[in-house]
Protein backbone atom coordinates (compact mmCIF):
# COMPACT_ATOMS: atom_id res chain seq x y z
CA UNK A 1 0.00 0.00 0.00
CA UNK A 2 1.34 3.54 -1.25
CA UNK A 3 2.06 5.29 2.01
CA UNK A 4 0.40 9.10 1.97
CA UNK A 5 3.45 12.00 2.15
CA UNK A 6 3.29 15.49 2.37
CA UNK A 7 5.62 18.01 0.53
CA UNK A 8 7.38 20.92 1.95
CA UNK A 9 8.57 23.62 -0.86
CA UNK A 10 10.87 26.06 0.64
CA UNK A 11 11.09 28.90 -2.11
CA UNK A 12 13.59 32.03 -1.78
CA UNK A 13 14.52 34.15 -4.48
CA UNK A 14 17.02 32.10 -6.24
CA UNK A 15 16.83 28.65 -4.48
CA UNK A 16 14.02 26.43 -4.37
CA UNK A 17 14.84 23.12 -1.75
CA UNK A 18 11.84 20.57 -1.30
CA UNK A 19 11.39 17.87 0.96
CA UNK A 20 8.72 15.40 2.14
CA UNK A 21 7.47 14.37 5.55
CA UNK A 22 5.26 10.79 5.81
CA UNK A 23 2.06 10.97 8.23
CA UNK A 24 3.52 10.44 11.22
CA UNK A 25 5.49 13.63 10.34
CA UNK A 26 9.08 11.24 9.71
CA UNK A 27 11.15 13.34 6.64
CA UNK A 28 11.05 11.13 3.80
CA UNK A 29 14.71 11.49 3.32
CA UNK A 30 17.57 13.38 5.07
CA UNK A 31 18.37 15.34 2.09
CA UNK A 32 17.00 18.03 0.61
CA UNK A 33 16.58 18.83 -3.06
CA UNK A 34 17.54 22.29 -4.12
CA UNK A 35 17.07 23.80 -7.58
CA UNK A 36 16.91 27.25 -9.13
CA UNK A 37 13.57 28.94 -8.52
CA UNK A 38 14.12 31.10 -12.02
CA UNK A 39 12.54 33.94 -10.65
CA UNK A 40 14.40 36.33 -13.14
CA UNK A 41 12.50 34.48 -16.39
CA UNK A 42 8.81 35.83 -14.31
CA UNK A 43 5.96 34.23 -12.67
CA UNK A 44 4.73 30.97 -14.90
CA UNK A 45 8.38 30.39 -14.83
CA UNK A 46 8.04 29.96 -10.83
CA UNK A 47 5.57 28.09 -10.72
CA UNK A 48 6.75 25.34 -13.35
CA UNK A 49 10.04 25.69 -10.97
CA UNK A 50 8.16 24.61 -8.21
CA UNK A 51 6.40 21.78 -9.77
CA UNK A 52 8.83 20.54 -11.87
CA UNK A 53 11.17 20.08 -8.48
CA UNK A 54 8.65 18.33 -6.77
CA UNK A 55 7.97 15.83 -8.99
CA UNK A 56 12.45 15.36 -9.75
CA UNK A 57 11.83 14.78 -5.21
CA UNK A 58 9.46 12.30 -5.74
CA UNK A 59 11.31 10.39 -8.74
CA UNK A 60 14.61 10.24 -6.59
CA UNK A 61 12.67 8.55 -3.76
CA UNK A 62 10.53 6.70 -5.84
CA UNK A 63 7.52 7.81 -4.53
CA UNK A 64 4.19 8.84 -7.00
CA UNK A 65 1.74 12.39 -7.48
CA UNK A 66 -0.80 9.68 -5.78
CA UNK A 67 0.73 9.49 -2.88
CA UNK A 68 1.20 13.51 -2.20
CA UNK A 69 -1.61 14.52 0.51
CA UNK A 70 -0.95 17.89 1.05
CA UNK A 71 1.63 20.30 0.02
CA UNK A 72 3.35 23.58 2.33
CA UNK A 73 4.97 26.59 0.40
CA UNK A 74 7.18 28.26 3.08
CA UNK A 75 8.11 31.92 1.56
CA UNK A 76 9.61 34.84 2.69
CA UNK A 77 6.80 37.85 3.10
CA UNK A 78 5.94 40.43 3.22
CA UNK A 79 2.41 39.51 1.50
CA UNK A 80 -0.68 41.53 1.03
CA UNK A 81 -2.60 39.05 2.25
CA UNK A 82 -2.59 35.25 2.37
CA UNK A 83 -1.21 33.73 -0.69
CA UNK A 84 -0.69 36.92 -2.20
CA UNK A 85 3.12 39.01 -1.95
CA UNK A 86 3.89 42.25 -1.32
CA UNK A 87 6.94 44.07 -2.37
CA UNK A 88 9.59 41.66 -1.65
CA UNK A 89 13.07 42.41 -1.37
CA UNK A 90 15.15 40.28 -3.68
CA UNK A 91 12.24 39.35 -6.32
CA UNK A 92 11.16 41.36 -8.88
CA UNK A 93 9.09 44.14 -8.50
CA UNK A 94 6.22 42.69 -10.85
CA UNK A 95 5.65 40.40 -8.42
CA UNK A 96 4.46 42.84 -6.10
CA UNK A 97 0.48 41.73 -6.19
CA UNK A 98 1.06 38.35 -6.96
CA UNK A 99 -1.60 35.34 -5.98
CA UNK A 100 1.36 33.14 -5.97
CA UNK A 101 -1.15 30.44 -3.95
CA UNK A 102 -3.93 30.15 -6.68
CA UNK A 103 -1.08 29.63 -9.39
CA UNK A 104 0.36 26.93 -7.54
CA UNK A 105 -2.39 25.30 -6.68
CA UNK A 106 -4.29 25.37 -9.71
CA UNK A 107 -0.69 23.69 -10.93
CA UNK A 108 -0.69 21.12 -8.43
CA UNK A 109 -3.91 19.88 -9.27
CA UNK A 110 -3.15 19.70 -12.98
CA UNK A 111 -0.15 17.83 -12.56
CA UNK A 112 -1.92 15.45 -9.98
CA UNK A 113 -4.57 14.62 -11.62
CA UNK A 114 -7.24 16.11 -8.96
CA UNK A 115 -7.10 19.14 -6.56
CA UNK A 116 -4.37 19.25 -3.39
CA UNK A 117 -4.53 20.94 -0.15
CA UNK A 118 -1.97 23.45 0.00
CA UNK A 119 -1.15 25.79 2.84
CA UNK A 120 1.78 28.95 2.63
CA UNK A 121 3.33 31.10 5.52
CA UNK A 122 6.74 32.88 5.92
CA UNK A 123 9.66 30.70 5.75
CA UNK A 124 11.40 31.34 8.82
CA UNK A 125 7.71 30.64 10.60
CA UNK A 126 7.86 27.11 9.10
CA UNK A 127 11.60 26.34 9.83
CA UNK A 128 10.64 27.10 13.39
CA UNK A 129 7.57 24.49 12.96
CA UNK A 130 10.39 21.72 12.16
CA UNK A 131 12.73 22.75 14.63
CA UNK A 132 10.06 22.83 17.52
CA UNK A 133 9.02 19.25 16.24
CA UNK A 134 12.58 17.92 17.32
CA UNK A 135 13.30 19.74 20.53
CA UNK A 136 10.10 18.88 22.24
CA UNK A 137 10.59 15.39 21.85
CA UNK A 138 7.03 13.82 23.43
CA UNK A 139 6.56 17.08 25.26
CA UNK A 140 3.83 19.99 24.50
CA UNK A 141 6.58 22.39 25.60
CA UNK A 142 6.23 25.89 23.32
CA UNK A 143 8.93 26.39 21.20
CA UNK A 144 10.78 29.97 20.27
CA UNK A 145 13.20 30.15 17.08
CA UNK A 146 15.37 32.57 16.38
CA UNK A 147 17.72 32.25 13.24
CA UNK A 148 19.74 35.02 12.44
CA UNK A 149 21.75 35.43 8.95
CA UNK A 150 21.52 37.74 6.47
CA UNK A 151 18.58 39.01 8.76
CA UNK A 152 17.36 37.91 11.98
CA UNK A 153 14.50 34.99 11.28
CA UNK A 154 12.08 34.07 14.12
CA UNK A 155 8.83 31.80 14.84
CA UNK A 156 7.18 30.87 17.79
CA UNK A 157 5.42 27.09 18.16
CA UNK A 158 2.57 26.50 19.93
CA UNK A 159 1.76 23.49 21.65
CA UNK A 160 -0.24 22.12 19.02
CA UNK A 161 2.95 22.34 17.07
CA UNK A 162 1.73 25.58 14.37
CA UNK A 163 3.53 28.64 13.98
CA UNK A 164 2.13 31.90 15.14
CA UNK A 165 1.23 34.04 11.98
CA UNK A 166 -0.78 37.18 13.25
CA UNK A 167 -3.20 38.56 11.74
CA UNK A 168 -1.83 40.44 9.00
CA UNK A 169 0.97 37.41 8.59
CA UNK A 170 3.42 39.47 10.22
CA UNK A 171 3.58 37.46 13.21
CA UNK A 172 7.18 37.32 15.29
CA UNK A 173 8.80 39.84 12.50
CA UNK A 174 11.04 39.67 16.09
CA UNK A 175 13.86 40.90 14.36
CA UNK A 176 12.31 44.18 14.27
CA UNK A 177 11.78 45.01 17.33
CA UNK A 178 14.20 47.77 19.28
CA UNK A 179 16.47 46.89 21.08
CA UNK A 180 17.33 48.35 24.81
CA UNK A 181 20.25 50.39 23.01
CA UNK A 182 21.28 51.73 27.00
CA UNK A 183 22.70 48.08 27.94
CA UNK A 184 24.96 47.67 25.09
CA UNK A 185 27.30 49.97 25.88
CA UNK A 186 28.23 51.35 22.64
CA UNK A 187 29.89 54.59 21.90
CA UNK A 188 27.62 56.64 19.78
CA UNK A 189 23.84 57.04 20.67
CA UNK A 190 22.71 56.71 17.29
CA UNK A 191 20.85 53.52 16.80
CA UNK A 192 22.38 51.16 14.07
CA UNK A 193 20.23 51.47 10.60
CA UNK A 194 18.12 48.57 9.21
CA UNK A 195 16.88 47.34 6.20
CA UNK A 196 13.20 47.70 7.30
CA UNK A 197 13.60 51.37 7.56
CA UNK A 198 12.69 51.69 11.20
CA UNK A 199 14.88 54.11 13.08
CA UNK A 200 14.21 52.84 16.88
CA UNK A 201 17.16 50.11 16.49
CA UNK A 202 16.12 47.00 15.40
CA UNK A 203 17.22 43.64 16.64
CA UNK A 204 18.75 42.39 13.25
CA UNK A 205 20.79 45.25 12.73
CA UNK A 206 23.58 44.35 15.87
CA UNK A 207 22.89 40.86 15.41
CA UNK A 208 22.59 39.77 11.92
CA UNK A 209 25.37 39.74 8.76
CA UNK A 210 23.31 43.15 7.64
CA UNK A 211 24.55 44.99 10.88
CA UNK A 212 28.20 43.54 10.34
CA UNK A 213 29.46 46.51 8.62
CA UNK A 214 28.16 49.13 11.31
CA UNK A 215 29.06 46.90 14.28
CA UNK A 216 33.07 46.53 12.62
CA UNK A 217 33.08 50.28 12.48
CA UNK A 218 32.16 50.38 16.00
CA UNK A 219 34.52 47.85 17.31
CA UNK A 220 37.76 48.32 14.93
CA UNK A 221 37.82 52.04 16.82
CA UNK A 222 39.20 50.03 19.88
CA UNK A 223 41.22 48.10 17.40
CA UNK A 224 43.33 50.77 15.07
CA UNK A 225 46.20 48.09 14.87
CA UNK A 226 44.52 45.47 13.75
CA UNK A 227 44.60 44.23 9.89
CA UNK A 228 41.38 45.03 9.07
CA UNK A 229 41.49 48.55 10.14
CA UNK A 230 44.74 49.19 7.43
CA UNK A 231 42.69 47.21 5.03
CA UNK A 232 41.69 48.74 1.95
CA UNK A 233 39.56 45.39 1.24
CA UNK A 234 35.86 45.87 0.15
CA UNK A 235 33.47 45.77 3.26
CA UNK A 236 31.69 42.84 2.37
CA UNK A 237 35.24 41.26 1.84
CA UNK A 238 35.52 42.55 5.67
CA UNK A 239 32.77 40.96 7.18
CA UNK A 240 32.63 37.95 5.51
CA UNK A 241 35.93 37.15 7.08
CA UNK A 242 35.11 38.04 10.38
CA UNK A 243 33.37 33.91 11.20
CA UNK A 244 36.85 32.38 10.20
CA UNK A 245 38.80 34.85 12.02
CA UNK A 246 36.83 34.58 15.40
CA UNK A 247 37.28 30.41 14.60
CA UNK A 248 41.18 31.61 14.82
CA UNK A 249 41.03 33.50 18.03
CA UNK A 250 41.20 36.71 16.43
CA UNK A 251 40.23 39.32 19.26
CA UNK A 252 38.32 41.96 17.47
CA UNK A 253 36.17 38.93 15.71
CA UNK A 254 35.68 37.04 18.63
CA UNK A 255 34.33 40.37 20.39
CA UNK A 256 31.95 41.35 17.90
CA UNK A 257 30.17 37.89 17.53
CA UNK A 258 30.51 37.84 21.39
CA UNK A 259 28.32 40.96 21.50
CA UNK A 260 26.29 39.73 19.02
CA UNK A 261 25.70 36.80 21.07
CA UNK A 262 24.76 39.42 24.30
CA UNK A 263 22.43 41.05 22.33
CA UNK A 264 20.43 37.90 21.08
CA UNK A 265 20.28 36.89 24.83
CA UNK A 266 18.74 40.23 26.10
CA UNK A 267 16.31 39.30 23.37
CA UNK A 268 15.54 36.27 24.21
CA UNK A 269 14.33 37.48 27.57
CA UNK A 270 12.47 40.09 26.05
CA UNK A 271 10.36 37.55 23.77
CA UNK A 272 10.19 35.89 27.13
CA UNK A 273 8.23 38.43 28.82
CA UNK A 274 5.71 37.90 25.98
CA UNK A 275 5.85 33.95 24.60
CA UNK A 276 7.22 32.45 28.55
CA UNK A 277 8.65 29.34 25.59
CA UNK A 278 9.85 26.48 27.37
CA UNK A 279 12.64 25.96 24.66
CA UNK A 280 14.38 28.52 22.59
CA UNK A 281 16.12 27.28 19.32
CA UNK A 282 18.83 28.92 18.13
CA UNK A 283 19.81 28.65 14.27
CA UNK A 284 21.03 30.32 11.56
CA UNK A 285 25.09 30.08 10.12
CA UNK A 286 27.03 30.18 13.67
CA UNK A 287 25.16 27.05 13.87
CA UNK A 288 26.38 25.61 11.09
CA UNK A 289 28.43 22.43 12.27
CA UNK A 290 30.18 22.74 8.70
CA UNK A 291 31.27 26.01 8.76
CA UNK A 292 31.60 26.59 12.44
CA UNK A 293 34.03 25.00 15.25
CA UNK A 294 32.00 23.28 17.90
CA UNK A 295 34.64 25.68 20.45
CA UNK A 296 32.84 28.47 18.66
CA UNK A 297 29.47 27.26 18.70
CA UNK A 298 29.15 26.56 22.12
CA UNK A 299 31.24 30.07 23.13
CA UNK A 300 28.34 31.49 21.16
CA UNK A 301 25.80 29.79 23.11
CA UNK A 302 26.85 30.13 26.38
CA UNK A 303 27.11 33.66 26.10
CA UNK A 304 23.84 34.17 24.52
CA UNK A 305 22.36 32.02 27.95
CA UNK A 306 24.38 34.55 30.17
CA UNK A 307 22.79 37.48 28.54
CA UNK A 308 19.31 36.48 29.19
CA UNK A 309 19.51 35.28 32.54
CA UNK A 310 19.20 38.07 34.65
CA UNK A 311 16.38 38.98 32.99
CA UNK A 312 14.55 36.27 33.53
CA UNK A 313 11.64 35.77 35.77
CA UNK A 314 12.40 33.30 38.55
CA UNK A 315 10.82 30.22 37.07
CA UNK A 316 12.16 30.65 33.59
CA UNK A 317 15.58 30.95 34.89
CA UNK A 318 15.04 27.25 36.17
CA UNK A 319 13.10 25.58 33.53
CA UNK A 320 14.27 27.67 30.16
CA UNK A 321 16.00 25.32 27.79
CA UNK A 322 18.27 27.38 25.39
CA UNK A 323 19.39 24.70 22.44
CA UNK A 324 21.13 25.04 18.90
CA UNK A 325 19.15 24.10 15.96
CA UNK A 326 19.76 20.90 14.34
CA UNK A 327 18.30 20.65 10.90
CA UNK A 328 19.85 23.24 9.14
CA UNK A 329 18.91 23.69 5.48
CA UNK A 330 16.05 21.13 5.62
CA UNK A 331 14.22 22.98 8.14
CA UNK A 332 11.96 25.23 6.30
CA UNK A 333 11.23 22.44 4.00
CA UNK A 334 10.54 20.17 6.29
CA UNK A 335 8.17 22.63 8.44
CA UNK A 336 6.13 23.51 5.55
CA UNK A 337 5.46 20.05 4.89
CA UNK A 338 4.69 19.61 8.75
CA UNK A 339 2.30 21.94 8.42
CA UNK A 340 0.30 20.61 5.58
CA UNK A 341 0.38 17.94 7.57
CA UNK A 342 -1.41 19.45 10.50
CA UNK A 343 -3.69 21.02 8.56
CA UNK A 344 -4.66 17.90 7.26
CA UNK A 345 -5.63 16.50 10.68
CA UNK A 346 -7.67 19.61 11.22
CA UNK A 347 -5.01 20.70 13.58
CA UNK A 348 -5.55 24.54 12.40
Amino acid sequence: MNKKIFIGTDSGATTTKFCAVWENGEPVSSKVLQRSTSSEKGRDAVIQAWISGTGEFLAQNNLQWSQVAGVGLAVPGPYERYGVWSNTPNLPKSFAGWDFYTDYKNALAKQAGRELPLVCGNDGNYGGVAEARLARGDSKATVLMLMPGSGLGAAFVGADGLCLDGDTLAGMEAGHMPVPLHLLGLGGSKPFTCGCGRDWGCVEAYTTISGLPQLLAEFIQRHPEHELAKSAAPIKEKVLSLRTRAQKGDTLALEIFDFQARVMGIHVANLSMAFDAGIVVIGGGLMDHEATTPEFRERYMNAIRAAAQPYLWAPQKKTIKIVPAELGELSQAIGAALVAMYHSRGQA
